[in-house]
């Protein structure tokens, strides 16, 4: 076997991480002026990094783009025409005033929610500049006929967006490919004969339809909740997540989610199901999950645990830029928790990111050649749990939805903005050496060209840095002290791409599960207890012991064991589902090779913890420490 082959191995079997593909764990979620930020550091005392031989080196000009002025308090009536002469509506100071940003099929506009505040009371006309919205963003300098440099699409009146959550504007969001139209997360804005960055689209011309799709076989009900929407590049498709009786207390070593695709329909005269207005309707519904042996990617044959890279959906999350494949988060190394494809007609799956400890935002640049993933990587945030490479991920099968909670500390996220190549192998954080206590907030948008990103960023405020907490909060130097913001990141060497046709992609979903409204959901082919061996691309073994019905711990014991042959694992790590839905680990490991380091947990009792899937609120007794080439990254502190 070539080295090339043996790594293209390693990277497959790096897959090995949960127990549920489709079905998973949840995950739930710059300097300013122009800049050329140097690479990220390798590694440092305080962080890890990207390593110097896996840096890419693009030129990066980041910048702030125009938004609204920032209203003094959120109290009715302070946004006064003292703070925004045009009247047009102020932004909110608070954390997430600003959020996510979407594709627009013109370079010269982006799309970005807002959380306006102070508006006046109605029937004054800037009473609808209240709430969750979006506005269409100039990024070329220039205005709109009123003068801003920014036009709120979904300020519009209540007859035109009827049966409408309009708390669910704001994300995720996306351009349709004819300029007319835009996805609001759980709705669709139409402008008709007028693309909306037309002076002519006015509010009275914009209407604003729900979504729906249906979970009874009558087709009576609401409808199903949905989680995560993607609009598919095509225009024509949507991916989704669903939580099965849900209900916001979640563990993560319990909890089951299936991605799901659906074809949307206008139905301007719906005859059943709420709601009874025009609508678009999910049709044609797949569950992106397939419990037969050939789309599991734990396999096994006798005693021997293998690897087949196939329907690796975790938690969906969006789409590659062809819309031909499903992208979803799936560990990679141990504790990595990474961005994933997998074609919507074959179902086999590939790595996006390598190693991001952990990704989840993302957004594909429309020409293929790119993926913008906001990572955890650089941070220091998840080093002590993640830092070790070369480990399979083996005990994730019951801690990567402990990992995704504590990637946050509450309303701060650690998340910071990589450009990642085409072939996974390559990346550079491109807002390296900005400010840490600024953090980006998903999603991040392409601009149609192809030459620049557009992301938001917030800014830490208590309870995630002061009082009790060892972070002070900073002050904000935002206008208004606005503790949010929006960047554009510009990259000076990549040529404007012109924006690809999209074909609508074929409705049917071979590898998936039909979805028929009232049949249960197909049931996850779950490993079974016994001992196997995994034996690695290049050499060594991991003996592996699962045990209980259904499984409740994991032991491993490595020997020489190496996938990449860069790196060599010896030692036993172990994890164990606590009755109280704590999780359990052991971890007496030892790396050597191009990198060299350790993975312990103090004992006798180890290292357990007991974050809630959603609350992002860190919470553990002993100790877990990662070593590497010499420097110790240990764990934040309870509630940090």
């Amino acid at each position: 076997m070539t080295t090339a082959e043996g790594r293209q191995r390693g990277r497959l079997r790096r897959t090995l991480a949960m127990v549920i593909a489709a079905v998973t764990m949840s995950g739930l979620a710059a300097a300013c002026g122009s800049t050329s930020p140097p690479p990220a550091p390798a590694a440092t005392a305080t962080t890890l990094g990207v390593p110097p031989d896996r840096q890419l080196h693009e030129r990066v000009a980041i910048s702030e783009l125009p938004v609204p002025p920032t209203a003094p308090t959120d109290a009715a009536g302070s946004c006064t025409e003292a703070v925004n002469p045009h009247r047009t509506g102020c932004v909110t100071a608070q954390w997430g005033g600003l959020g996510a940003t979407g594709f627009f099929p013109d370079s010269r506009y982006t799309l970005v929610g807002v959380r306006f505040a102070g508006a006046p009371a109605a029937p004054d006309p800037a009473a609808v500049y209240s709430g969750p919205q979006v506005l269409l963003v100039r990024t070329d300098g220039g205005a709109f006929a009123g003068g801003d440099a920014w036009k709120c699409l979904s300020c519009v009146p209540a007859a035109n967006a009827q049966g409408v959550d309009a708390a669910q504007f704001t994300y995720p969001i996306r351009g349709f490919r004819d300029g007319k139209r835009v996805f609001l997360g759980h709705s669709i804005l139409d402008c008709g004969e007028f693309e909306v960055s037309d002076d002519r689209c006015t509010p009275d011309r914009i209407h604003i339809y729900p979504i729906r799709w249906n979970v009874t076989p009558d087709g009576s009900g609401d409808g199903g909740a949905y989680r995560e929407p993607r609009l598919n590049p095509d225009d024509t498709h949507l991916g989704w997540n669903y939580f099965p009786g849900f209900t916001g207390d979640l563990s993560p070593s319990a909890t089951i989610q299936y991605g799901f695709m659906g074809t949307l329909e206008f139905d301007p005269h719906p005859a059943t199901g709420s709601p009874l207005v025009p609508r678009y309707d999910l049709t044609n519904v797949t569950t992106l999950y397939n419990p037969a042996p050939q789309y599991q990617y734990w396999v096994t044959d006798g005693d021997a645990l293998k690897i087949n890279p196939a329907g690796i959906i975790g938690e969906f999350r969006g789409w590659t830029a062809d819309g031909r494949a499903a992208v979803g988060l799936t560990p990679h190394d141990s504790g990595s928790v990474d961005l994933w494809a997998t074609d919507n007609r074959t179902g086999q799956s590939r790595p996006l990111t390598d190693h991001a400890e952990y990704s989840d935002p993302m957004s594909a640049s429309p020409d293929g050649r790119w993926t913008l993933a906001e990572q955890v990587l650089g941070s220091g945030r998840l080093d002590f749990i993640s830092g070790l490479r070369g480990i399979p991920p083996i005990t994730d099968l019951f801690t990567t939805g402990y990992v995704s909670s504590i990637r946050n500390n509450g309303q701060r996220r650690f998340f910071a903005p990589y450009l990642v190549n085409a072939a996974a192998d390559r990346s550079q954080q491109i807002n390296a050496g900005g400010d840490p206590n600024w953090n980006a907030a998903a999603d991040p948008a392409w601009l149609a060209d192809s030459t620049g990103v557009v992301y938001a960023e917030n800014q830490v405020v208590t309870p995630a840095c002061g009082g009790g907490n060892p972070l002070p909060c900073p002050a904000s130097a935002e206008p208004g002290g606005r503790h949010s913001r929006v960047m554009i990141a510009r990259f000076p060497d990549l040529a404007p791409q012109p924006v690809p046709v999209i074909p609508p992609i074929p409705d049917a979903v071979p590898w998936g599960t039909p979805y028929t409204p009232g049949v249960a959901l197909p049931t996850p082919n779950l490993l079974a207890a016994g001992s196997y061996t995994l034996t690695g691309a290049r050499h060594g073994t991991a003996r592996v012991e699962l045990a209980g019905t259904p499984l409740t711990s994991i032991t491993v014991t490595y020997t020489a064991f190496s996938d990449d042959g860069d790196h060599t694992v010896d030692g036993t790590e172990s994890a164990a589902i606590l009755p109280d839905h704590s999780v359990n680990l052991h971890e007496h490991l030892t790396l050597s090779g191009r990198r060299t380091g350790t993975k312990t947990t103090s004992e006798p009792g180890g290292f357990t913890m007991k974050p809630q899937v959603l609350q992002n609120n860190f919470q553990a007794t002993g100790t877990l420490t990662t070593t590497v080439d010499g420097h110790a990254y240990t764990q934040p502190g309870n509630g940090d």
